[in-house]
């Protein structure tokens, strides 16, 4: 039998990582487990640019931009080899996205300049429209940085056939493919599901958490690209002769796939109305699932008893609006979608401030909100609505 440990933390990507470490940070006894390893899925694939997000305003803008301020000075801080302060170029994708640019700009809240087309030129970047430059941004390189946060910190490389609770514990039990089912149990007093798109241990349906698979290229280039930039598309500065393309979207992917080299390599062409890719070798490809919720907004708080609520309250699914039921010492900080690496430093430290000081997450990321609307609209319930 493992010893017991203050949280488990299922999932070892950026969530899970970031989670891990604040927890840590607050003098916890942590372990994180992971079934292929650390920032092995999407968080892995991320081009994990840290930059503000552009737009009309709204509170999905100024989340962003909080995440934003507290992750780059966050990195900046503790891991500054793992962040790469390049800045970053918000170039709109055709002219009817340029005219947008003028109404998103009374609403930049971060410091930025304009750059005409020959500034623009001067940085090697050939395209014919006025943009952004928000010089506090860059780029983290996605695997050091999860592996960074989980320096000294408990990490196995295994996969959870079943979870219980007895006697004030979680007790996790590893599947026979990871090689020590019932030899070795992992004991927790509380559970932290930073699973990213996979979620069978428990019911969170109501989450809504969906998968969007996208892949990055890693090519060797001698380009002296100063500064990362982003169209349509991503493309970092060249940190040490590599620069990264990608990373994409595709929202039709259900399950994982084998990396392709061939997308990879689309995403050099593409690249190429942008800067001049003609040099750049592919080194390797990543890929794999980033985790969004039906809002757009991260998920951070306490999971919901759902059979529990459906049995006590059946009205529920008819608009009842009945106290909330809760499964002991179990969390979620999951949902960070395209943005990890910047939602997941603020997600991580609002997730162990829940965990350890029960003080409630920002309501704009509560996972809580998601719940009621589900039981009144969800097609699964259908059958007792």
């Amino acid at each position: 039998m493992s010893s017991i440990y203050d949280t488990i933390i299922i999932g070892a990507g950026i969530a899970g990582a970031s989670s891990a470490y604040f927890l840590k940070q607050k003098g916890q006894k942590v372990l994180v487990l992971d079934k292929q390893g650390i920032a092995t899925g999407g968080s892995g694939a991320a081009g994990a640019f840290v930059s503000p997000k552009i737009g009309k305003g709204g509170p999905l803008q100024s989340l962003t931009n909080e995440a934003f301020v507290f992750a780059k000075d966050f990195y900046l801080e503790h891991f500054p080899r793992c962040y790469h302060q390049s800045g970053v170029v918000r170039i709109p994708k055709d002219e009817a996205d340029a005219k947008k640019f003028a109404e998103y700009e009374p609403h930049n809240e971060n410091s930025y300049s304009r750059w005409d087309v020959e500034m623009l030129k001067a940085h090697r970047i050939k395209v014919p429209f006025e943009s952004f430059f928000f010089d506090e941004a860059g780029a983290c390189d996605a695997p050091e940085t999860c592996r960074a946060l989980l320096e000294d910190i408990d990490v196995q490389i295994c996969a959870i056939a079943k979870i219980s609770y007895r006697d004030g514990l979680w007790v996790c039990v590893p599947t026979q493919e990871s090689g020590n089912e019932g030899s070795s149990l992992y004991q927790a007093k509380s559970i932290v599901l930073a699973t990213g798109y996979e979620n069978t241990l428990f019911d969170v349906r109501y989450m809504g958490v969906k998968g969007t698979w996208g892949t990055r290229g890693d090519f060797r280039s001698q380009l002296p690209m100063k500064v990362s930039m982003h169209q349509s598309m991503s493309v970092s500065a060249n940190i040490n002769g590599i620069i990264r393309l990608g990373a994409t979207h595709e929202k039709g992917v259900m399950e994982p796939k084998p990396c392709e080299a061939e997308q990879a390599l689309s995403l050099r062409e593409k690249a190429s109305s942008m800067v001049d890719t003609s040099d750049m070798e592919l080194v390797e490809t990543f890929c794999g699932m980033r985790a969004g919720s039906k809002d757009y907004f991260p998920l951070v708080g306490k999971v919901i008893d759902v059979p529990t609520m459906l049995e006590s309250c059946p009205a529920i699914v008819r608009g009842a609006k009945p106290e909330l039921k809760y499964i002991d010492n179990l969390y979620i900080c999951n949902g960070l979608g395209g943005r990890g690496f910047v939602f997941g430093p603020l997600m991580g430290k609002m997730l162990t401030d829940l965990v350890v000081d029960q003080k409630e997450p920002d309501p704009r990321v509560d996972s809580d909100r998601l719940f009621l609307k589900w039981c009144r609209k969800s097609p699964e319930l259908d059958d007792i609505r």
